[in-house]
């Protein structure tokens, strides 16, 4: 397999919504989820969603068991999952710093639910159905958030909470995107 380019903030692309996924078990999906297991490991990402490498199905892939980005965040089991419905478990939001492969190098306090159910299917149509919080929550929604067209920075509501890791964390060591 190869890895993937993953498209930047302002490609049109990212802007679009995808589309559900109809047949499962198929070899183009295993491929497509084989590209994005691999780019989302080289970049040691947490999550990767399939519109961020130009293919407009609604497959996401999340999780780690460590992550060099988010040093203190605990284990999230793998995870495919396709045709995802999110549902909030609590009006409880959690404003919390995210990042993104598609904006790379910059970073903003996005507010997510704490609380969340996601629903949806495996790459061989086996349903999911989870209930999660914390970082777990926060990661499945700003991976789902990409199926809609939607990039984090769309969500924050304080632009002082937003900027160049460089300025906003200046101990810490930056890892190229």
């Amino acid at each position: 397999m190869t890895i993937k380019q993953v498209l930047k903030m302002g490609e049109s692309q990212l802007l679009e919504v995808a589309s559900p996924v109809k047949a499962f078990n198929t070899s183009e999906l295993e491929m497509l989820i084989q590209d994005m297991k691999d780019t989302m490991s080289a970049l040691s990402g947490a999550g990767l969603a399939a519109p961020q490498i130009g293919v407009g199905l609604q497959v996401v892939i999340f999780g780690f068991k460590e992550n060099q980005r988010y040093p203190d965040a605990d284990e999230i089991p793998f995870t495919v999952l396709i045709n995802p419905q999110l549902t909030p478990l609590s009006d409880e939001i959690e404003e919390d710093w995210e990042g993104c492969l598609s904006v790379p190098g910059l970073r903003g306090k996005v507010p997510r639910y704490t609380h969340l159910r996601y629903q949806g299917f495996d790459q061989h149509g086996q349903a999911i159905d989870r209930q999660v919080d914390g970082f777990h929550a926060r990661v499945v929604q700003h991976e789902c958030d990409h199926l809609q067209g939607i990039l984090y920075p769309m969500r924050i509501r304080d632009f002082r909470s937003f900027g160049f890791i460089e300025a906003l964390f200046p101990e810490q060591v930056v890892m190229d995107e």
